[in-house]
């Protein structure tokens, strides 16, 4: 008996269609494989298979290669289609070797010779739990690929607001064709959502989806990165090596803070934008691509252009369809709906059960300042999540305190707790917690800003807003 150390349970239950014109084959299949618990299901020809595929569940099928009415072939081609994750084994006489293996390379998982006889053992005991397991990898792809185009949806581009109304109604159009899109925006307001957004939701989705960080290229090594090189091309170049655009093939790739490209290698991405075809580093072969491009900036491009720092032949590839993403202090509508989405979110991440946010903490958050952006928000809404302790988040949840025992912590909201209702704004709350914290840091901003959960350059923000207002810094 052959074995590949694979559990005979691993049958059990499986459900096979076997298609063959000859009744002595089919009974063969139902007699031997339903004492081993399979679940078969035989039929005469392609187009009852075919039949039997679209009203039953199958997680196998063995098809004949020579069939009259529809071929093994044309079954095979069927299944690719309609039935992806359905492994095919084809069944040949030893005539039609050829077209097993023509049957391999358009996609059948394996081929069995007939007759079977005492090859059946490793019929049963190889070829069905392979395929019946390569079936279970399927399946998980496509649950995660589904997943993927499920969490890139316009949905999560979170907004009720009119400009988000016009960004996912202009994307909704731009989406499923093959257009460059130039995405610009502060840091923070989610430039690479709304270029993954694109991809999920275009023709591409299956395909790659490769980012490419053109601040953060090594100098030296940024062509080898983005465009793959062969063997002994330079020092340490043991084997030919695929690039990003390779990589992204049949995809999309994003090219991240474009703006920071070095110029010397703009020209050759304008004629990649161009032609679809580049040169490997130490080849003079072309390598034809199929790629969409996507790129995102958040520094002012036109003034990149007129400091001779960025390419305006480049900038007019990339600007076919440009999408500008307003900062969060351009929506503070759209600031409850955010937070929500991330509350929700985070309590999932962290298994907590919150289920509101206060008014006076939605009051807190509409009135900040969130340079950050909404990367900023959410940030701060995962840090309220974990700190909180009641059923709702409430202002207090947005500062961290110092790592000293609670009873000594004064709360920042006692000042408010004790005055009059209504007699202190959230925004006067926030100040008196940011100046007391600066106070007892004795004026050390890298050390407030730890205090209190925050970054420096949020801080430096905070702090000039109050001087602006005559406060004594």
């Amino acid at each position: 008996m052959y074995g590949v150390g694979l559990s005979e349970n691993l049958l059990n239950g499986m459900r096979l269609l076997v298609v063959d014109d000859e009744e002595i084959i089919r009974d063969f299949f139902f007699e031997a494989l339903t004492r081993r618990n399979v679940d078969v299901t035989t039929c005469s020809d392609g187009v009852e298979a075919r039949d039997l595929l679209e009203r039953h569940q199958f997680d196998l099928v063995i098809t004949d290669y020579k069939m009259p009415n529809m071929n093994g072939m044309e079954l095979l081609e069927y299944i690719l289609g309609s039935h992806p994750t359905i492994p095919v084994i084809m069944f040949t006489a030893y005539g039609t070797i050829e077209g097993a293996v023509e049957a391999m390379r358009a996609g059948a998982f394996d081929y069995l010779k007939k007759p079977l006889d005492r090859d059946l053992n490793v019929l049963v005991e190889i070829v069905l739990k392979r395929a019946f397991q390569h079936r279970r990898l399927l399946v998980e792809i496509a649950r995660l690929q589904n997943e993927l185009i499920d969490n890139n949806t316009f949905d999560n581009l979170v907004g009720p607001g009119p400009e988000m109304q016009r960004i996912r109604k202009l994307l909704s159009t731009v989406a499923p064709t093959q257009a460059t899109v130039l995405i610009q925006g502060e840091s923070g307001t989610g430039k690479e959502l709304v270029a993954r957004a694109i991809h999920y939701n275009s023709p591409r989705a299956k395909g790659p989806f490769i980012k490419v960080n053109c601040a953060a290229l090594p100098e030296g090594l940024i062509e080898s990165e983005l465009f793959g090189h062969e063997k002994g091309a330079f020092t340490g170049a043991i084997k030919t090596t695929r690039g990003k655009f390779e990589a992204a093939n049949g995809g999309t790739l994003l090219l991240d803070e474009i703006g920071e490209m070095p110029k010397g290698l703009q020209a050759k991405l304008l004629r990649i934008l161009q032609e679809r075809e580049f040169q490997r580093v130490g080849s003079n072969e072309n390598v034809k691509i199929d790629i969409r491009i996507l790129a995102t900036t958040n520094i002012d491009l036109d003034l990149a252009i007129r400091e001779k720092r960025f390419r305006k032949d480049l900038f007019y590839r990339l600007n076919v369809i440009p999408i500008k993403l307003p900062s969060l202090s351009q929506r503070r509508g759209d600031i409850p709906a955010l937070a929500y989405h991330f509350l929700r979110k985070y309590c999932r991440m962290h298994k907590r059960n919150i289920k509101r946010i206060s008014n006076q903490a939605l009051s807190y958050l509409s009135n900040s300042t969130w340079s950050g952006n909404v990367r900023e928000l959410e940030n701060a809404i995962e840090r309220a999540v974990i700190l909180c302790r009641g059923g709702q988040l409430e202002p207090a949840d947005f500062f961290v305190y110092e790592d000293r025992p609670e009873s000594v912590v004064a709360s920042p909201f006692s000042d408010i707790e004790s005055a009059p209702e209504g007699s202190m704004t959230i925004a006067e709350l926030e100040k008196q917690h940011i100046l007391r914290t600066l106070k007892a840091k004795d004026g050390h901003r890298a050390h407030t800003a730890e205090a209190l959960g925050i970054s420096i350059r949020t801080l430096r923000n905070k702090l000039n807003e109050y001087r602006q207002v005559g406060e004594n810094i």
